[in-house]
């Protein structure tokens, strides 16, 4: 039987949701304050990630599996940046951007599950394959990388972000902006507003939202469709989403 408690407790829930869809998108939280940890910060992808947001300000921690390495990236970079073995930068950061291998994905993840527990985990791994005909796109079992990172981090907040972002213009100096949209995945709107949010610390870029984790497999495979034209016109392609 419904009880007066239980009633209450629906409509609240009901007005909840109801305000949550009118609030503007764009209304997005301070990120300013949250440590960001790079996993795979010694790549090209996740050293031009930990760049860019130290650049605009962010507290960024890069993670490797030998200390040296990180702390050796990091003095590179600069801005402040440090190095750390993974599990260290995983427990020292509030929000862990997977910017590792993918032939490491699983194994990485699977290590640190621990010290991921609780955290804001931003997946921008793109399973893709080579062959004579160029890049194409791999798919996992559990449909995408981001979906096999939320099967081993039950504990963790995981979300999809930073897929389409060229590593060339990221590492970049002298490219004062990346003109670019972010195509942003999750469960929470909470966590994704807070990707959404990071992303739009870095000057020309902007988070959007694109649906939930069980989407996650085409942004990954579109990036294949990128270095293809990237290689036909020798360019740095991003994507910019039209109408929002």
């Amino acid at each position: 039987m419904t009880t007066p408690d239980d009633a209450a407790r629906s409509e609240n829930a009901a007005t909840r949701a109801k305000a949550a869809l009118k609030r503007d998108p764009w209304d997005l939280p301070d990120v300013s304050g949250l440590v960001v940890g790079v996993l795979g910060g010694t790549g090209d992808q996740g050293r031009g990630l930990a760049y860019r947001l130290a650049r605009a300000g962010q507290k960024v921690i890069i993670g490797s599996r030998a200390l040296e390495r990180a702390q050796t990236a990091a003095d590179e970079l600069g801005l402040g940046i440090e190095g750390a073995e993974n599990a260290a930068c995983a427990r020292r950061s509030d929000v862990v951007i997977v910017a590792v291998p993918w032939e490491g994905h699983a194994k990485t993840l699977q290590a640190l599950r621990d010290e991921l527990a609780g955290k804001l985990v931003i997946d921008c791994v793109n399973p893709l394959g080579f062959d004579k005909q160029g890049a194409f796109a791999l798919k996992p079992e559990e449909g995408s990388a981001a979906e096999q990172a939320a099967a081993l981090l039950p504990e963790s907040r995981v979300t999809a972000a930073f897929h389409h972002l060229s590593a060339v213009l990221l590492q970049d100096p002298g490219t004062e902006q990346i003109d670019t949209d972010v195509m942003v995945l999750g469960e929470s709107r909470a966590d994704t507003d807070l990707v959404q949010a990071l992303a739009a610390r870095i000057p020309g870029m902007r988070g959007v939202f694109a649906g939930r984790l069980r989407n996650a497999h085409q942004v990954e495979s579109l990036v294949a469709n990128l270095i293809s034209v990237n290689r036909r016109y020798k360019a740095h392609a991003g994507l910019r989403i039209t109408d929002v």
